[in-house]
């Protein structure tokens, strides 16, 4: 914020039309420094011969060091983002999601790793932020103008002549029509497949020209270095993005009592405008409140001692039960009924009811056991997802939905905190945001394919979706390849071009399995660079026979 002595050193002195408009011309861009030019070049050069032709793998954590030590390297000793806890979790979130891309190359990792890097950018642009999503966002934002700052503050060589200057000129002035251009021919040709098809063709042709003209250099890796230059100026240039931070400022922890948009210069909003309608005064928002908690409170102890009796104690689905459709659409209905829950708490404890001295006491008395009901309301849901796998075995959504879960009873708790101490929506976000990051990392810890293999791989279950399981990463191979006796004796199943479930012959299988091992070694054994590789890989290349 700019204070009384500082706007009187930028206001122009004098009167008239030109002053005003020096007044609000904007701040010449100021230079790239020495540092920020040679890490660009670095990271440019750098980020080229990691990627190029390359898997994610140990260049993702390779290029992570560099954007955090990038990050270290430019800050000041005494900059504010140093003081700053959520900084310094970005950073470890960043080096952790890129260890694990060097372990396991797994989509949570790089998830994880392209999450906390963004974290990381957002916090250095504005170090008082503390919402995960602002922060990325913010990141996002500069990220996005960086590249265009850089190309912005590059002037042509002082001793060119007129010619050439103004070559330059016109040259930076039709690079973003061609971005532009670009992002549209992205969308078109994702649209319209016979326009893909023309364009294919036709860039095609360009590079055949191009290869011709340049032997060394191919249209496809020069726009990977455009690639490379954007990634790299938005990493090593930060351009002030304020838009989300002055939003947050605004929100506070906890919930204050207010007195606004009345009848009243005393209040910061006031409204004079004439209203049919009196507004609802308190006694009667808790009047409306307590009906809603008692009343769902007393159908959702039905439901509650349903559940407990059905669920909790001795259930065995019997013979012809469809325990797919009952998982997935009690599974879904349930977490919606919690989900809204929880958002009409947070309305009813919005504003001045959490002040409200008369009927506080039973306001958060039957808010309370709503919570608690909610929470026996989602260990059923946890029951329902557990004898699914417990009889199908695992799959991806079966173990989101257990972390979903997790993040559900940590909301759960954030609500009870909301309702005792008068935390406001703001302060839930921010918990919830950070609990969501964490359940990220870890995911991202997580080999999730080989323990789902190593679980389905039972003898108990009476049939195994082997197309799944070979569909899954290579690392995978390894385990498929110790139950080959297994394969033989137990019904096999996949699915088919339309995604109708489809009976497998167990020679098929081997067949299918052998392929997939004999054509994954040829292609690990053919790449000669380290790049693309991780260890899980590595592991399973030395395994297999």
């Amino acid at each position: 914020m700019t204070t009384l002595a500082e706007s009187s050193e930028i206001w122009p002195a004098g009167n008239g039309g030109a002053a005003a408009s020096a007044a609000f011309a904007q701040p010449a861009l100021a230079p790239l420094t020495a540092l920020q030019k040679l890490l660009l070049l670095l990271g440019v050069v750098l980020f080229d011969w990691l990627f190029w032709r390359e898997n994610a793998g140990v260049n993702t954590l390779v290029f992570t060091i560099f954007v955090v030590g990038a990050q270290l390297c430019m800050l000041p000793r005494h900059a504010a983002v140093r003081r700053s806890g959520y900084f310094w979790l970005a950073v470890a979130g960043s080096l952790f999601g890129g260890a694990m891309m060097a372990v396991y190359g797994s989509g949570a990792a790089a998830l994880a790793c392209a999450a906390s890097v963004l974290m990381l950018l957002g916090y250095v642009n504005q170090p008082h932020l503390k919402l995960v999503l602002y922060a990325g966002l913010t990141a996002a934002h500069s990220v996005a103008h960086a590249g265009v700052r850089v190309l912005r503050g590059v002037r042509a060589p002082r001793p060119a002549g007129a010619g050439v200057r103004r070559g330059w000129f016109y040259g930076r002035l039709f690079l973003a029509p061609l971005g532009v251009l670009g992002a549209f021919h992205l969308l078109f040709a994702v649209a319209n497949p016979r326009y893909e098809a023309l364009s294919s063709r036709a860039l095609a042709v360009l590079g055949n020209w191009l290869a011709q003209l340049l032997p060394d250099v191919s249209l496809g890796h020069l726009l990977f270095f455009m690639l490379g230059f954007v990634v790299t100026a938005g990493v090593v240039v930060a351009v002030p993005v304020h838009l989300f931070a002055d939003h947050e400022s605004r929100f506070g922890e906890f919930v204050r009592r207010q007195r606004d948009r009345v009848a009243s210069f005393g209040v910061r909003r006031p409204d004079f405008r004439w209203k049919s309608v009196r507004a609802l005064d308190l006694r009667k928002e808790f009047i409306a409140a307590a009906a809603v908690f008692g009343l769902v409170n007393l159908l959702l102890l039905v439901v509650n001692a349903i559940d407990v009796h059905w669920l909790w104690f001795g259930f065995e689905p019997a013979p012809g039960f469809d325990l797919a459709q009952f998982v997935h659409e009690g599974t879904y209905v349930l977490i919606l009924s919690i989900l809204l829950a929880m958002g009409i708490v947070l309305w009813f404890f919005r504003r001045n009811l959490n002040f409200y001295a008369p009927g506080l006491p039973w306001l958060r008395g039957g808010a309370t056991v709503w919570v608690l009901q909610n929470a026996v309301l989602a260990v059923s849901v946890g029951l329902r997802n557990y004898y699914y796998i417990l009889h199908s075995g695992l799959a991806y959504k079966r173990i989101g939905v257990c972390f979903f879960l997790l993040l559900t009873f940590f909301g759960l708790v954030t609500v009870l905190l909301k309702i005792w101490q008068r935390r406001s929506a703001y302060g839930l976000v921010r918990l919830n945001s950070l609990a969501v990051y964490a359940v990220l990392l870890l995911l991202a810890a997580g080999n999730w394919e080989v323990w789902i293999a190593r679980y389905n791989l039972q003898p108990r279950f009476r049939r195994i979706d082997i197309g799944f399981l070979l569909a899954m990463p290579a690392r995978v191979l390894p385990t498929l390849v110790a139950q080959r006796a297994l394969l033989a004796r137990v019904p096999l199943t996949g699915e088919d071009e339309y995604g109708t479930v489809v009976t497998v012959s167990a020679a098929k299988a081997q067949a299918r399995l052998d392929a997939a091992v004999a054509t994954w070694k040829s292609r690990y054994a053919a790449q000669a660079d380290w790049q693309g590789r991780t260890y899980a890989d590595w592991h399973a290349y030395r395994t297999l026979p």
